[in-house]
């Protein structure tokens, strides 16, 4: 029976049957105290008796980060609030797609508990004892690339005087205006997100796969005639000044912060010579930014 406009079997390329007219996303969410969250699921469920992911269709009218964080707070009264969304992975079936969406918890507030008929139980269960469950046979197969990516945020850290010129700004004689400009174009990509393969993550297995929400830490308080200098902060994006230890002080404090983060610094090929490169998972051309920023916000 059709509850919703997304709920329904699709017959897939693959040969099988698949629940989610528009498709299917899931919530693993982490915690590093507790582990990652599972759902015992019903036995009337497909694969019923196995332990995977509260999740379920998804609506026309929502992405896929949505639709796990609506699933999970119908199923185990864990609210959006509650965690902070880092990635995603899809999975691609030429006619249907599952997504699963990596996030981890914020304070105490995720508290679940089992709200529906979907599921008998729900368990923190440690990630070096999750292949010890009987899984689904779609998280067991995606589990070992999943676990890989658990708690890692992607760190975009942007040299504003790369990207719109020391001096010059954007064609324009107010470098400050530029990179605030440019600050709030980064707010539009943070929230739309970036492929893991658009910027050079080779270390990530099926980067095309892989979608990342990004923190952005943006270098732009260098000293006075340096663009950017004095830049105020915006909602979700991080401002720092480079000061006398320029970008390598900054890409160092970054690790420091997260040593198992995705740190992507974007800078000029004459400002690399800085120690960066061994701090920084991947170091890309400001040309690459501008391509991912016109995507996203056509200028």
């Amino acid at each position: 029976m059709l509850v919703g406009n997304g709920d329904g079997f699709v017959s897939c390329d693959c040969g099988r049957r698949h629940w989610g007219l528009f498709g299917a996303a899931g919530l693993l969410l982490s915690d590093p105290r507790r582990g990652v969250l599972l759902q015992h699921r019903a036995g009337w469920t497909h694969e019923g008796g196995s332990w995977a992911l509260p999740g379920g269709a998804v609506q026309p009218d929502e992405t896929s980060a949505q639709a796990a964080a609506r699933e999970t707070e119908e199923e185990t009264a864990v609210p959006g609030e509650a965690f902070r969304v880092l990635a995603q992975r899809a999975d691609e079936h030429g006619t249907w797609r599952y997504t699963t969406v990596l996030a981890t918890v914020l304070g105490d507030a995720a508290r679940p508990r089992v709200t529906n008929a979907e599921s008998t139980a729900l368990r923190w269960v440690s990630p070096a004892d999750v292949a010890d469950y009987p899984l689904h046979s779609g998280f067991a197969a995606a589990w070992p690339e999943l676990r890989g990516q658990l708690d890692r945020r992607l760190v975009l850290l942007v040299d504003a005087a790369s990207v719109v010129g020391p001096r010059a700004g954007d064609g324009t004689n107010d470098p400050a205006g530029a990179v605030a400009r440019l600050r709030d174009r980064l707010a539009v990509l943070a929230g739309v997100g970036v492929v893991a393969g658009d910027l050079d993550l080779d270390g990530v297995a099926g980067a095309a796969h892989w979608t990342w929400w990004p923190h952005v830490v943006l270098v732009a308080g260098g000293p006075p005639g340096e663009a950017g200098a004095g830049i105020e902060p915006a909602a979700g994006i991080e401002t720092v000044a480079g000061g006398d230890g320029g970008i390598g002080a900054a890409v160092r404090a970054a690790r420091a912060a997260g040593p198992g983060d995705h740190l992507v610094v974007v800078t000029a090929a004459d400002r690399r010579r800085e120690p960066v490169a061994e701090e920084a998972t991947a170091v890309v051309d400001p040309a690459v930014l501008r391509r991912l920023l016109d995507a996203c916000t056509p200028v």
